[in-house]
């Protein structure tokens, strides 16, 4: 028994005809009855009994109709909606993030995407990036971002992972005299008040680097976990901060106080690198392929570029 028969079963049904059955089907009235017939066969059940050249259901047959009815209905939703998850307009996205991107720039993306389409769920969940390679590794996620520390190992087995590379930038108080200046170095922050994430953090590590390799004095001030809440001391004119163009790019879209803080070129350069990470037993859908090119598109936008996957 497959679907077509139970469609030719039912449209015999309604009518009461084999022959008006084949004509709203557009099919032969022979092979009608021949897949009226091999139903009948297969389910070792006689549906209809023929009078005088007249159809007349058995009581076994109502019940088939009513079976069939909601088959047909739920094989019809099945169809309709993957063909709206191939037009990107069904589905579901599951997403976790380091904090920065998850504040304001995923948001944004994924409304953009998913917005016009109430039929798509999506989930965003925020993480520390050690803890993401972990719960990535469980393969629940479509797409996993954290930032790059070569030191963190990261199971090729598991997930697929791609590296997007920018380069740092110093966020200085509006009325700041650097706010002036094509570009900061070390030297021209050297002493002044500084804020920066934790020590351990490989950001803060290349920063201190950067200013003992000019013998200039790395004075921080105010510590964080995240980048994105430091900018508010920038605002208040407490410090500077080095950060990544998507910290950057959130409090610009997300500030009520345009021009409290101004971005800089930093120089020499540092690398923010940041893991796009897939699960490699996880089968990518068309929601999150999506999803992922309009990431590197924002990225892209960013100023980021790509690493070459290694190996």
């Amino acid at each position: 028994m497959d679907l077509r028969q139970l469609r030719v079963f039912r449209e015999v049904m309604r009518t009461g005809s084999i022959s008006q059955a084949a004509r709203n089907l557009d099919r032969t009235q022979p092979a009608v009855s021949h897949m009226i017939a091999r139903l009948e066969e297969e389910l070792g059940v006689t549906l209809f009994e023929r009078r005088r050249g007249r159809l007349y259901a058995v009581p076994e047959a109502q019940y088939l109709l009513r079976e069939s009815e909601e088959l047909l209905g739920r094989a019809t939703a099945v169809r309709q909606t993957m063909q709206r998850m191939k037009a990107l307009e069904a589905g579901e996205l599951s997403v976790i993030s380091m904090p920065g991107p998850a504040a304001v720039l995923l948001p944004a993306l994924i409304g953009e995407l998913v917005g016009p389409h109430p039929e798509i769920k999506a989930t965003l969940l925020t993480r520390s990036s050690d803890a993401i390679v972990q719960l990535a590794g469980t393969q629940q996620f479509d797409l996993a971002i954290a930032d790059h520390d070569p030191a963190r190992r990261i199971n090729a087995d598991l997930l697929h992972t791609e590296t997007h590379v920018f380069d740092s930038i110093c966020a200085v108080p509006g009325d700041d005299p650097l706010a002036r200046a094509e570009a900061v170095t070390p030297g021209d922050l050297s002493g002044l008040p500084m804020a920066a994430l934790y020590p351990e953090h490989l950001s803060h590590r290349l920063a201190r680097r950067a200013f003992e390799a000019a013998g200039a004095d790395f004075s921080v001030r105010f510590f964080g976990q995240f980048f994105l809440p430091l900018l508010s001391y920038v605002a208040h004119g407490l410090a500077r901060v080095i950060v990544d163009p998507l910290t950057a790019e959130s409090w610009i879209r997300s500030t009520n106080r345009p021009g409290a803080v101004v971005f800089r070129r930093f120089r020499p350069e540092i690398a923010f690198g940041v893991d796009v990470m897939r699960p490699a037993y996880r089968p990518e859908s068309l929601l999150a392929h999506s999803f992922l090119a309009h990431l590197r598109g924002l990225f892209a936008e960013l100023g980021g570029r790509q690493e070459p996957p290694a190996g």
